[in-house]
């Protein structure tokens, strides 16, 4: 990095040790780099000046010019607030200060001239402004103001002054303070000129300090794509490196266990998709490359049978598979599953988790290592080190189980050669966020349902619609059915107007009396819950009470209905993993969202949005796009390149894309990443990351 952006943020003028702290504390800005590259979040155009007798409740900040003609004081105590009645010289408006002190009559003087700014709002048949910004009209140039940035402040930064007005100051004094070419470029001239994109220098003083909307649409382009660009080029390079790296093991052969699957045990026709998905795994496995391989598929959609099918393809070439689970009790449903699947086969099926001790985990531990075990179902106790296979060739990482590179590298060292890698996901992943956070994983989807699955149908109810679903629920129970009801939170919060599951227990035992029910929730002991668990997967209760722990793991075929108490707390990429808990029997199934009446727009459009589709990846987009990539129910990864600091995966899909292509075009061209006409590019990508070693992507 430039010598004068890696100074000490201390010695900007404005700081000093005390803002040093707070800044580093609260935003992780230490240099004058983390400061320039600390970016508003919006722009407000400085530059026009209203009448009073304009203003409208429904506009954002604006700008006035007047002045004071009398201050009034409203209030004692804590209530206490100061209102200056300002005038344009035509019409008044009330600037409000809470909590006032003696610096607003010093520095706010009746009859001085100022100009401002703040957002107007109604009140009492006049329009006020709350804390409003003011500068002496004298001070300020109007032509010269622009569009004024904004940034993000914490509340303890706004306490001790550091507010986005402050930030404002700091960054201006920064962009002066930096001579001209003191800013390096990270991009080749060429692709500068083929992109149209600005210089570095350009876009970082234009993102600070612009006089047009235009100059800032220009430097966030260049800034976001810049930002994408590193992020693709190391997971590419990444990728790569891999690949060439590691040889994979060869399995040519589909053998007796495969066919024998398949003529004898499968007793229905696999979906196109399916079949698909296995050609692409295939084609993988006869390359002579280690398969690193993303396969996403919708909650029912097939993912378990596809993953046994390549385990089967394994032990035909004389290998052992795994299949890594995150929870206990699913990695016993898949236990359940491929032993039902190979029901009357000649493989072996051991299960390794936490809970298995003694002589039963040294009898799985002696059959992994003499061979005797074919397939290991099991959570993170396969990858503890006195577990030790024969011969690994595949392991399938199932449902949320991120694996770092360390955690990987465990299993790896397992084998005489890495894997195959299978990861599955039922949360499926838009396209543009895959290509983050699984951009060294080649994608299969699975965007098809078995026949015969009726869709679930989502509805939406309001609380005081409880009657009538109470009587539906009676109905399908008294029909043979069963039913989930979920809570959002454990125990009664007084801060929070929300259900609890505590007291939601009570009173529906006390409502179904009939009826027997269970109770699941995170804070009971292993034991108590899979005991609950299982009266219920096995009939003995008609309803099961929970929170969102059986949001992944739960196969009732038998359960028809859903019901999601204080929706509006959950999003949508977990509602739609609680919905896929029903839909799995072929009668016809219900996932009930239950809301008050007072909801926020986004919310309604996620209700909506629930009740219009069963199809998980326009509803992940959805998601994508209400609440951001970070926020995204279990897709976020330790792993992650870098945090980005201006590019929004959701809102830039074609940025992340033209990225993505000139990474890929780069890394093809430079493999080995010694090409001097790229040695900029290389050489800025170990500056943000301080290293050159595989740090990159999870598989």
């Amino acid at each position: 990095m430039n010598s004068l952006l890696s100074q000490d943020i201390m010695y900007l003028p404005g700081v000093g040790p005390r803002r040093r702290e707070i800044l580093e504390r609260q935003l992780n800005i230490k240099t004058w780099g983390d400061l320039l590259e600390y970016y508003p979040y919006k722009y407000v155009d400085r530059s026009k000046v209203y009448a009073i007798r304009e203003l409208r409740g429904d506009m954002p900040e604006i700008q006035i010019k007047g002045h004071i003609l009398r201050y009034e004081e409203v209030g004692e105590g804590r209530k206490k607030r100061v209102i200056g009645h300002f005038t344009d010289g035509q019409d008044i408006i009330n600037l409000v200060w809470f909590h006032p002190g003696k610096w607003i009559y010093e520095n706010y003087k009746v009859g001085e001239e100022f100009i401002v700014f703040g957002k107007p709002s109604p009140y009492n048949g006049f329009y006020q402004i709350v804390h409003p910004d003011m500068e002496k009209a004298d001070k300020i140039a109007l032509n010269e103001m622009g569009m004024q940035p904004y940034y993000i402040t914490t509340q303890h930064m706004k306490d001790t002054g550091l507010t986005s007005h402050a930030l404002e100051k700091l960054t201006k004094t920064l962009v002066k303070r930096l001579p001209e070419g003191s800013i390096s470029e990270t991009l080749l001239p060429s692709q500068l000129s083929r992109l149209h994109l600005i210089p570095r220098e350009e876009a970082l003083r234009n993102i600070h300090y612009p006089k047009t909307l235009r100059e800032v649409q220009k430097a966030q382009e260049r800034l976001k794509f810049e930002e994408l660009f590193y992020v693709q080029l190391n997971i590419l390079r990444y990728a790569t490196a891999q690949r060439n790296k590691y040889r994979g093991y060869l399995f040519p052969k589909i053998g007796h266990e495969f066919n024998t699957f398949y003529r004898n045990n499968l007793h229905f026709e696999l979906t196109n998709a399916q079949k698909r998905v296995m050609h692409e795994i295939r084609d993988d496995m006869n390359t002579g490359r280690q398969m690193n391989r993303l396969l996403q598929g919708d909650v029912g959609s097939g993912k378990t049978l596809v993953a046994l099918m390549t385990m089967l393809i394994a032990i035909d070439n004389g290998f052992q598979a795994c299949i890594m689970a995150p929870t206990e009790i699913l990695a016993e449903q898949h236990l359940q599953t491929i032993t039902d699947f190979l029901k009357g086969m000649d493989v072996n099926v051991a299960m390794l988790t936490g809970t298995v001790k003694g002589k039963q985990r040294q009898q799985v531990l002696d059959g992994l290592a003499d061979g005797s075990i074919n397939i290991l179902v099991g959570t993170h106790a396969i990858i503890e080190d006195p577990v030790i296979f024969q011969r690994l060739g595949l392991a399938v990482i199932d449902e949320q189980h991120r694996f770092g590179v360390a955690q990987r590298a465990r299993l790896w060292a397992k084998s005489e050669r890495p894997p195959h890698i299978l990861v599955m996901t039922a949360t499926p992943i838009p396209r543009t966020l895959a290509m983050t956070l699984y951009g060294d994983l080649d994608v299969s989807v699975i965007d098809e349902l078995p026949p015969g699955r009726k869709p679930v149908v989502t509805l939406h109810k309001y609380d005081n619609q409880m009657a009538s679903l109470y009587a539906g629920i009676t109905q399908q129970v008294n029909e043979g059915r069963q039913v989930y009801i979920v809570f959002p939170l454990i125990e009664e919060n007084k801060k929070m107007d929300l259900k609890n599951l505590e007291t939601g227990y009570e009173q529906l035992c006390q409502i179904f009396p009939q009826f027997k029910l269970s109770k699941v929730h995170g804070q009971m002991k292993p034991k108590e819950k899979e005991a609950e668990m299982e009266k219920f997967v096995t009939g003995q209760t008609q309803i099961l009470v929970a929170t969102t722990v059986i949001e992944v793991g739960v196969n009732v075929p038998n359960a028809s209905v859903m019901v999601i108490l204080d929706a509006q707390r959950f999003g949508l990429s977990q509602l739609h993993q609680l919905r896929g808990r029903v839909g799995r029997g072929a009668k016809q199934s219900y996932c009930i969202l239950v809301t008050s009446y007072q909801l926020s727009e986004d919310t309604k459009k996620r209700i909506d949005i629930m009740c219009q589709t069963n199809d998980g990846f326009r509803i992940a987009e959805a998601d994508l796009k209400l609440r951001g990539p970070g926020d995204l129910e279990g897709t976020q990864q330790s792993g992650m390149a870098f945090d980005l600091k201006i590019a929004n995966i959701a809102r830039d899909g074609q940025l992340v894309q033209l990225a993505r292509n000139e990474a890929q075009r780069i890394v093809s061209d430079d493999p080995d990443c010694n090409k001097p006409e790229y040695s900029l590019l290389w050489n800025r990508l170990r500056e943000l990351r301080n290293t050159n070693v595989n740090w990159g992507a999870i598989s």
